[in-house]
């Protein structure tokens, strides 16, 4: 039986620029740095206090065809590709710590039903989100537009 999430993984432009922004920038613990093979390069970061789950930074290579390489590349450029999403305890704080580090917002802190949510950029483009959570019903969605906002 399933018991965890242990790894996801995050697609990068630039490993050694990506290891250094989530651990100087968003306090993520270095873990894996192992070099497999000439053409791989196996890198890890993970919360403090989520020690079980690690977060694979990974730029779009072998053993991925040329094609699909290429197609994410462009996603990157584009900024159009998802990240991760992380709770935080104070959404308003931390968006201000964080951009006084310089790090690229999309949306400031924002009332929701499920808390108080902010969307940012990695140093690879990758859209986060940042939530406050709290307490809600399904209720508390009706007559809510949440989505289609543009991430560009």
């Amino acid at each position: 039986m399933i018991t965890n999430v242990s790894l996801v993984s995050v697609w990068v432009t630039d490993l050694d620029e990506s290891l250094a922004f989530y651990t100087d920038v968003l306090g993520f613990v270095a873990k894996d740095d192992i070099q497999l093979g000439p053409d791989f390069r196996w890198v890890t970061v993970g919360h403090p206090s989520q020690p079980e789950l690690q977060v694979h930074l990974t730029t779009p290579s072998r053993p991925l065809s040329d094609d699909l390489i290429a197609a994410m590349q462009r996603a990157q450029a584009e900024g159009g590709l998802p990240g991760i999403g992380v709770n935080v305890d104070d959404c308003q704080k931390t968006y201000e710590e964080l951009s006084a580090k310089g790090v690229q917002f999309l949306q400031p802190p924002t009332q929701r039903p499920y808390g108080v949510e902010a969307l940012m950029r990695d140093n690879s483009g990758n859209w986060m989100v940042l939530v406050e959570p709290r307490e809600y019903a399904p209720e508390d969605f009706e007559g809510q537009d949440l989505g289609g906002g543009d991430l560009s």
